[in-house]
């Protein structure tokens, strides 16, 4: 028997109290003046770290060294302070990220702050049994493209409360466990984030072509038409008569977004699988193009239409996915706070076209590098992806009790 066995047996035979978390804990969002843009409200003298969503690490439970912003002197009346050793939990955006802070800091209105935590409850099993709980609800989280749980969705979520003595060792299992995985993860991304580096040098070497290539402008091979607004409540969980695939910005970025349907629009509007989009704007995604998935395009993105039979439109997906492209783009747009694509951007913007053949084998070349590389069955992600599906299994099981009846 297990050292934790033997503790569950001698405290907790006949299962653990289950406890909401308004119960056992205080809690409120952080906050920030408005508007974001200010300059006033960032820097100068007696500054302090302003933790973001961005700050808070995947499952370490620390935040970054440095916050990506400090809050001044006048914005930091108006923002809500924590001291080292507050616990944070994101609920907007990015969900269910969990910090203990290591050092003071004001905390963004994006995030939960989790105080006066009942005496009942180790800390690092609170922060634990929290990332478990919002790992699991964020799945029915509200929002389509910006997911929030509100605190009155999370004020009632509720948590095993096992003896303090089964939480110590539940605590020394998880961290060492963690620590294990973290390391064996960084080993992974190394490796992946080097082959990734190694595809995209390639890319741009296979389309490094002489002068005796002929260059065309992109908007004399394509067209291009922009998407739709639809209301959030027009849009559907589950497909109807006369509904299609509503395709959105998350669809794209994110392979477990669940679907959303709604009525075809016009044809003008639909995407068919195996034609271009590319992001109109967003503060990481402007400028990047997709060929998967098929439906009415959001009014965030628009349709590469190919027109001339010069090219391929596998071709030029892979010609305008090239990093210096979308970097360029993002550059062109950076001026504002929300990076955005527009037409005559993207018309600019002058493509090599080699014969057919030569296309075709270009297309092979990516492909054949890309599946090595990007394949989420058999390349690297899915292997570091198994790492973490393994690690929360096992913290689920470690973090799982028979709820003591009352």
């Amino acid at each position: 028997m297990s050292q934790l066995e033997e503790l569950i047996k001698n405290h907790c035979p006949n299962g653990v109290i289950y406890l909401e978390l308004e119960k056992v804990s205080s809690f409120r969002r952080g906050s920030f003046p408005q508007p974001y843009t200010n300059p006033d409200f960032y820097g100068g003298d007696c500054s302090m770290p302003f933790v973001q969503v961005a700050d808070m690490l995947d499952e370490s439970f620390v935040l970054a060294e440095t916050t990506k912003q400090s809050i001044s002197k006048i914005a930091q009346p108006k923002s809500i302070f924590v001291p080292k050793g507050t616990i944070l939990v994101s609920i907007q955006g990015t969900l269910g990220r969990v910090a203990i802070t290591q050092y003071d800091a004001y905390v963004d209105r994006t995030i939960a702050i989790f105080y006066e935590i009942d005496k009942r409850l180790n800390q690092k099993f609170f922060a634990y049994v929290l990332k478990q709980k919002f790992d699991y609800e964020k799945q029915y989280a509200r929002g389509s493209t910006l997911k929030t749980i509100t605190k009155e969705e999370f004020s009632v979520f509720k948590i095993p409360v096992p003896p303090l003595e089964v939480q110590c060792e539940i605590v020394r299992i998880l961290d060492s466990f963690t620590e294990l995985t973290a390391e064996l993860t960084v080993e992974l991304t190394t490796e992946f984030t080097a082959r990734k580096k190694q595809y995209e040098y390639y890319i741009e070497k296979v389309f490094d072509f002489s002068d005796s290539i002929k260059k065309v402008k992109l908007s004399d091979l394509v067209t291009f038409s922009q998407g739709i607004q639809i209301d959030v409540n027009l849009q559907k969980k589950e497909p109807f008569e006369g509904s299609v695939r509503f395709l959105r910005i998350v669809d794209f970025v994110n392979e477990n977004e669940p679907p959303r349907y709604v009525q075809k629009p016009a044809d003008k509007f639909i995407k068919e699988d195996g034609e271009l989009i590319m992001i109109r704007y967003g503060a990481s995604a402007a400028g990047k193009v997709f060929i998967k998935h098929s439906g009415a395009i959001a009014n965030n993105m628009f349709k590469i239409n190919v027109i001339s039979d010069e090219v391929l439109t596998k071709y030029v997906f892979y010609y305008l996915a090239q990093k210096h492209i979308y970097e360029s783009l993002n550059h062109v747009s950076s001026g504002s706070t929300m990076p955005a694509v527009t037409f005559s951007m993207v018309s600019d913007i002058y493509i090599y076209v080699p014969s057919i053949e030569k296309q075709k084998e270009i297309i092979n070349k990516i492909e054949t590098l890309n599946n090595y590389i990007f394949n989420l069955e058999n390349g690297l992600p899915a292997e570091i992806n198994a790492r973490q599906k393994q690690y929360e299994y096992y913290r689920d099981q470690l973090l799982s009790f028979k709820e003591l009846s009352k």
